[in-house]
Parts: C-alpha cells; structure tokens; sequence
C-alpha cells in the first residue's frame, strides 16, 4: 500500500507545517489511519528534522513491529536507515535515522543525553495508554522545549484520547500546540454481547464464540483475554475442539503477548493462506495491527498492576475494561472488511463500566519515575509538569523506599549507589539487588535470582527454595533436567543473559565468585526488599507480620519450616491479609546492625491487667523479639494504662462505688432541669482528665477501683456549688418514719424506693430542683416488693391506696393499714402503732 491512500496522508501536510512552525503537534486518528506507519516517514522526507526521530512506543513489540514495517516500505534493511532499541534488544547502527523504541529506552537515554542533542523529532505514539513512562517523557520533554531546545519536534499521537488537555497542557508549559484530527477508515463492525453474565469456564465461552465467529466471517479471529493463564488454556481448548492438523480447513492457532519471543511474534503478523486465531493480551489492542482480522471475541477483561500506597504492595488485580478499551478492540474487526465483534458480557451491564482507564501514574509504584526525577535534577517532583500529577502520598512512599534502598540522602539527592542502580535496566529495587549480589558473588545467580522476580514463575506451586530454584534453572539450561514450565523457564534464562550483558563492566569483574553462596543472594535481597522482612507469628507460623504492621499469609509452599524471619518477595496485598508467594528465610544476624533498635518500653499485658516493662529488639518497626523486665520506665505508663483504661471507663467507675456513679448523676440532672445555676459539666472529658491523673502512680486497672473519683471530681466544683446540688438533688430524702432513702437520678429521672407504711401522713409528692420536679415514687409492699408506681402521691391515696390496703391487709395482719393515709402516722418498720 503507498502512503498516500491511508486516510492520515490527508492531514500530513498540517503535521508538516505546524512542526516548521516550531508547534507541538497533538494528533488523534482511528485505529487503521495509518498513523505509526506515514507519519515519521513523512517528517523525514520533509527535511525538518537535524538528527534522528524517535518512534516512541509503550510496548517492545509493537516497537520492533513498527520498525519493521516501516523499513519494509522505506526500502531499507532494518538495523540500517530504520531500526528498533528495546530492553535487551537494539537493531540500529551509526546510519539509523528513524529509531522505533520503547518509553523505557527513552528516559534512559535522558539520562545520558539530557538534551536529546542528536535527536530532531520526538513522536510519542499511542499516548492514550497513559503509562507513567509516557507522562514522565512528556513532561521532561516539554522541560526541554521551554528551555534550551524550542526547536525540538514534539508529535503526540492517539487513537481515542481528547486532544484538547493535551494541547492546553503543552501550550501552558511552554511553545505553542495544535491539533490535528484524522477521520480514519474503518468498515462496520456489528456488537453482539452476551445473553446473560455465564458461569461457565473462560476457555469454554471463548470455544463457543470463536466457532461461531468462524462460522459467521471469512477472516482470521483475534481473541482478547486477561493473561497467559487464560491464553494457554484457551489454546488447549481450542486445540482439543479444532486438532493440530496442519491443512486447510484447520486454523492456525496463535498466541501473543509481551514476553512472546520474537519469531513466534513474527508468525503471529506474518501472512498464511489459513485462517488465524490469535489469542492476546490486550497488547494487540493498539499497539500492533494483524491483518486480515474480521471477528474479535472479547473477555472484556484485564489484569492490571495496582499499587497499594498505604501498604507499599503491588497487586495484580483482574478488573473489567473501560469502554474506550472494549470499542478500541472492538474496531480491530473493522480494519480490512466488515466484522463483528461478540462481547462476553450482556448490553445492559456495558454502561456500568468506566469510561477511560485510569492514567498509571495514579496507581503506580513511584520509585521509579523518582529515580529517574533525580538523577536528572528534578528533586521536587511537584514542580515538575505533569500531564496528571502523581499522588502525594505516593511521592513520599517513593521518597521513603529511594531512602530505604540508599539510592538517595536525606536531602533527597541522587547517592553514587542511586546513580549504579540508575545505570541498570531493572525497577529500583533489583537494582539495588543486582549491585548487592555481584559485590558479594555470582552475577550468574544473581541475574537469574532477578529475572524470577521479574519474569512469569517457572515453579508456580512448588516447594523448592528460592535457591534450589536457581541450581534447578542452571540444570534446566544444560539439559540435566526439565520443567513442567519449560517456556517460562526459557524465558526467565533468556532474560537473565540480557541482565548480564547489560551490567556495567566494574559489577561483571567484581562479580567473580563461582561458588555457590545462596546466603549471599539471600542478603542481597534483603538490601532491596528490607520492608518486605516478615516475622512468623508464634500462635500460626503460616501467617506473619511484615515491616509496616501488614498481616501476611504464606502460601501453602512456604508454610512450613523452622525459620521465624522471611523476606517476601512475591506479595499480592489484595485480602485482609497479604498473600506471600515466594519467601526467602533471613539470619537475623544478616540485618544491619544500624537498622535494629533495643527500647525497654512500658506496655498493657492483657493478662496481667496491668501495665509491665519489655525489653524490645526491632528491625524498622518490625518486632524481632521482647523480654520481660522489672524496672518499669516511668514515661507514658499513666498514658499507656489510660488508654487500656477507657473502654471499660464505666465498668471502672461502677466497680468504685454506688456513690460516685450517683453523685455524677445528680450533677447532670441539675445541668439539665437547672442550667440557669452554670454547674460545672461532668462529661466524657472530664473523666478522661480525672483518669489520666488518677493514673500516674498506678500500674493496674484494678487500682483504679480504689483509686479516690469522687474526692477529684468535687474538687472541680466550690463550696457553694456543692451546697446548690445538695439543696436541688439532695442524695436522700428524709420520710415521715424518721427514716431516710436514697434518691436516685439516673437518666434524668429522679426516683425512690420505698415502703407505702413509711409515707403514711405525706401528703404532697417530694420534688427536687427547687420544686420543678417530681420524684417517682416506688412504693413497697411489707416484703419490700414494688405494688405502685407513681409521681402523684395525692392521687395514689384517694384513688388506688384502697385497693392496695384490701389486697395487703389480710396477708400482712401486723402491719399498719390505716383508712386514712394522709392524716395517719408513719411507722418505721410499718408495723401498727403500739397503744398508748
């Protein structure tokens, strides 16, 4: 196909004239437009550009796609005038002009070369993906444009994302920007979703939708799914339902996702006379083009890397994808022929799913960028532009890990070891692993120790050691023994050859040991994953805490075993407890003298009740092990006692004495039916500072049982105050026997118990609070049982006393049941009247 009939080559000339205009360009075309494919070319024969153009794209293998693709129609052999530099694989010489790579190669070439001095154009494709990486480069860009460099091209380029932010974002920091729309050229595609949300297996939708989607087009089928997992077995299906015979009538089944080697990517691209079907990961949703393509059959799935800022853990998580996402794959059907596409989800569920993806930076793990912030002199990222600023509390996470691993000072700047662990293709954390390692060993071991940890598990569900697994992948590479996960494995070996080619040559000479020192990886790993030390908890060795207080659950693999002190190395935080793949074990005289402290601190023994002394070793926060001690310092024992104090704050002051809980309760009734008299308020606040006072020559809860309440809380109030509540909420009222009876104002509610022969001659109902309330009479029968209840005492005499005395008099004969009440004479022990 000649450039000129893809339906960009229409705004080509636009692009041309605003990048000579000095004007960053912002253009959004369809999937189809030809965008990756005529753009660069057409910069480059526009002889604007003095130096190179980079291709910038998020993924390797639609970077080395691209640059095959566009040397093919250059008329040039890849690796001379158009080549590719992705992690472990650069295809370009002296000669190379147009270089496809990805964002990762990018930054590290800002490292080196801060003003990208040999580079005229830089073109970030598929910017909708919105990795951090992208935003990263896009914000130093613009740093340099507005600086030193304004000539520098800048080309964004996206298939669904809304121009408009981007431009006003590259306007505000600097040089002008426009943008530029293609139309695009698609066919039609029809949808078919779903009946009903199914419950059958991933695999046997995909069988069912795939047959029919063979049955319903002529062209090949691009299956999308969440991961490898899904893709394998999908394949095993598909396999079992199609057969492997190789003619005609049987399809060719393909796999493709990022870590695929070349050759098998290639295949998966390449033309054949058969029908294809092509089981990716969301890889082939932008960033590469398979043509022939007329049926997607789409999971509507994806496994996305979230990170928890709150706990500093990474967790895979499978998440529905956005609708951008799903019309994106769905637009694959469309690009050579009519299509259709068959969502495995049903319509109505569509409109509950976001809109867009979220941008990476607001999920991510920050170090990184951090990193790479520094060491290029951007030490306070919230001055950096930013297209979506990061988190602040991931900034401090990164900060705080940077520190942990002695990548950068206090100060926040760049150490030596930062700029060593910056000159490796790794995350931080490896890095900082691959330094550690090669300085104490075997950079062989070391290499395949990191690529494990970054790398698809070879050993997924076995029991062997963290070391054992290395011995076994350098079996497995001379053939001594095989692997279930012979692909994995491959890879990860594949992987670490790339990591050792890479290494600076002062780690590849000091990296000379060939012994086998698995302690020595062991405490290399421990340098880079230090907040991932766990402890085993005593009552259950499979669970732990970790470094942070985080709970932790070891997998059924690492259960086992007599260590207390692991590093976990493979965590996914997502549950109550964190799951703990693969651990290592750790000497706990392996941690650095300077990160373990020994505090004596006061603490609350639950059992004792009581506040005891601990002589406590920790590593950051992480308590390694605590002995009793006698001597008891005396700082925030009163605090510490206090604080186990206050929940049981009311059984507490129960527990001390009927007057007290009584005496807070005349108090508050007077401030309720009196505030005109501006008592002093006795509420949750008071009792705390009572407490903490009362605590601070205690050790125990039950000392505050005897401790003096009541002589501290009428301390709070005058000598006339307390007569005001003796006068309105008098504790006993005195009745007309002689004898007295507490009067009790819980709740608000003033009341009494009492014999009715003891109110014989009162005539009125008591009240308290100057007269504003009556008190609710309880009154007892000779057995000391309740027979009324009243707080109308003239009402009970005239209208139910009659009753009562009828009932009684017969059962209690001795006892006073005058006709009369209200003239009679009281009785103390409410028996009759002697004669006189």
């Amino acid at each position: 196909m000649e450039l000129t009939e893809l339906p960009v080559a229409e705004v080509l000339p636009e692009i041309v004239a605003a990048l000579a205009d000095d004007q960053a360009v912002v253009l959004r075309a369809p999937p189809g437009a030809g965008k990756t494919t005529a753009v660069p070319p057409a910069i480059l024969r526009s002889g604007l550009v003095a130096g190179k153009t980079l291709l910038i794209q998020p993924r390797r293998l639609a970077a080395r796609s691209a640059a095959s693709r566009l040397a093919h129609l250059v008329g040039a052999k890849l690796g001379d005038a158009v080549g590719y530099q992705v992690r472990f694989d650069n295809r370009t010489s002296k000669n190379t002009s147009l270089i496809a790579m990805t964002t990762g190669i990018l930054l590290r070439r800002l490292q080196t070369d801060p003003l990208l001095e040999d580079v005229g154009c830089v073109i970030l494709d598929e910017f909708h993906e919105r990795s951090v990486d992208l935003d990263l480069a896009l914000g130093m860009l613009m740093r340099i444009r507005g600086s030193l460099r304004p000539e520098l091209k800048l080309v964004v380029m996206s298939a669904t994302l809304d121009p408009v932010p981007i431009v006003d974002f590259l306007s505000d920091s600097g040089g002008g920007a426009v943008a530029i729309e293609s139309e695009g050229r698609s066919f039609p595609v029809e949808i078919s979703y779903a009946d009903t949300i199914s419950r059958e297996r991933i695999e046997t939708q995909v069988l069912q939708a795939t047959r029919h989607a063979m049955t319903q087009t002529d062209g090949d089928v691009l299956v999308f799914l969440p991961g490898v997992g899904e893709i394998r077995r999908c394949q095993t299906a598909l396999l079992d339902s199609f057969g492997e015979i190789a003619d005609s009538d049987s399809p060719e089944i393909h796999l493709l996702y990022g870590d695929l080697p070349a050759d098998k990517q290639d295949a998966v691209l390449s033309p054949s006379p058969r029908r294809k079907i092509v089981l990716s990961t969301n890889v082939a949703e932008t960033s590469i083009t398979i043509d022939g393509v007329t049926a997607v059959v789409d999971s509507g799935q994806a496994r996305v890397m979230l990170f928890d800022q709150n706990l500093g853990l990474p967790k895979l998580q499978m998440q529905p994808i956005s609708k951008a996402s799903a019309d994106q794959r769905a637009g694959r059907a469309g690009r050579t022929a009519p299509g259709i596409a068959y969502r495995l989800w049903p319509k109505p569920t569509h409109q509950s799913r976001p809109d867009r993806d979220t941008a990476e930076i607001e999920r991510c793990d920050f170090s990184g960028p951090m990193l790479m912030l520094n060491a290029w002199g951007e030490r306070d990222p919230t001055d950096f532009p930013w297209l979506t600023p990061p988190p602040q509390h991931a900034i401090v996470n990164a900060q705080k890990l940077l520190f942990g691993l002695d990548a950068i000072d206090v100060e926040g700047k760049l150490t030596d070891l930062g700029q060593q662990m910056l000159a490796l293709p790794l995350p931080p954390r490896l890095a900082r692993f691959m330094i550690a390692a090669c300085r104490i060993g075997d950079a062989r071991d070391a290499s395949i120790a990191a690529a494990m940890l970054t790398e698809r598990d070879p050993f997924r569900g076995s029991t062997l050691s963290f070391g054992e697994r290395i011995e076994t992948l350098k079996d497995f590479e001379v053939g001594r023994t095989r692997l279930e996960h012979g692909f994995a494995a491959k890879n990860v070996l594949r992987v670490a050859k790339q990591i050792r080619k890479q290494l600076p040559d002062d780690l590849a000479t000091s990296a000379t040991s060939t012994r086998d020192d698995v302690d020595g990886l062991q405490k290399a790993l421990l340098a880079a994953y230090p907040d991932r030390l766990a402890k085993r908890r005593d009552h259950d060795p499979s669970t732990g805490v970790m470094v942070g207080g985080r709970g932790v659950k070891f997998d059924r693999t690492i259960a086992s075993g007599d260590q207390d002190l692991l590093l976990c190395l493979d965590v996914d935080s997502a549950g109550i407890e964190a799951k703990v793949r693969m651990a290592v074990a750790i000497d706990e005289t392996w941690l650095p003298a300077e990160s373990v402290a020994t505090t004596d601190e006061p603490i609350f023994d639950d059992g004792l009740q009581a506040v005891v002394a601990r002589r406590r070793r920790r590593f950051a926060d992480l308590l390694l092990s605590e002995s009793p001690i006698k001597c008891i310092p005396s700082d925030d024992v009163a605090t510490i006692l206090a604080t186990a104090a206050r929940p049981e704050i009311d059984r507490i002051l129960a527990g001390v004495s009927k007057d007290l809980t009584r005496w807070i309760d005349r108090v508050a009734f007077i401030n309720q039916t009196m505030p005109e008299l501006e008592l002093p308020i006795i509420d949750a606040s008071v009792i705390d500072e009572v407490l903490l006072t009362l605590c601070q020559s205690r050790t125990k809860l039950a000392q505050l049982n005897q401790a003096p309440w009541l002589d501290h809380l009428r301390g709070r109030f005058s000598y006339q105050q307390s007569q005001l509540i003796d006068q309105h909420a008098p504790a006993r009222f005195s009745l007309p026997s002689g004898n007295s009876t507490a009067v009790i104002y819980e709740d608000g509610k003033p009341r009494m118990e009492v014999r009715i022969q003891e109110l014989f001659g009162l005539q009125v109902t008591p009240r308290v609070a100057g007269g504003r309330v009556p008190i609710t009479l309880h009154l007892l029968g000779p057995n000391y049982r309740p027979q009324q209840i009243t707080d109308d005492l003239e009402n009970f005499w005239a209208e139910t006393y009659t009753h009562v005395r009828k009932e009684l008099r017969g059962r209690y004969p001795k006892h006073h049941w005058p006709e009369n009440p209200a003239t009679a004479t009281a009785t103390p022990k409410g028996l009759k009247p002697r004669p006189n």
